[in-house]
């Protein structure tokens, strides 16, 4: 699958049905906030696992209570793509079942 660079303006108006998401430089970001550090721990996991699936790996840090993306796409020059915004998407997803905020 050929993945290309989105102009900023796509990724701004993609990010809008994203809340929590932005950008920073050519990165698109999130923190997640949990109760305590296994909630965290194991949103990490769940990450992992979409990572997996779509053969497309973020940088991720994990935390006492807090878990950290940076995503973009290193195959077209570190700029953001569809598929990072794909991936924000699923994760994004199953963050509420994680008790995240």
């Amino acid at each position: 699958m050929a993945v290309e660079p989105l102009s900023k303006k796509d990724v701004e108006e993609r990010l809008q049905e994203l809340p929590g998401w932005s950008t920073d430089g050519d990165r698109i970001t999130r923190r997640y906030t949990f109760d305590g550090h296994f909630q965290a721990a194991a949103m990490v996991i769940h990450i992992a696992q979409i990572q997996e699936e779509l053969n497309h790996h973020s940088d991720l840090t994990l935390g006492y209570s807090t878990v950290t993306l940076a995503v973009n796409t290193h195959s077209v020059g570190g700029k953001v793509t569809g598929l990072d915004v794909e991936l924000a998407r699923r994760i994004e997803a199953v963050a509420p079942g994680h008790g995240a905020r």
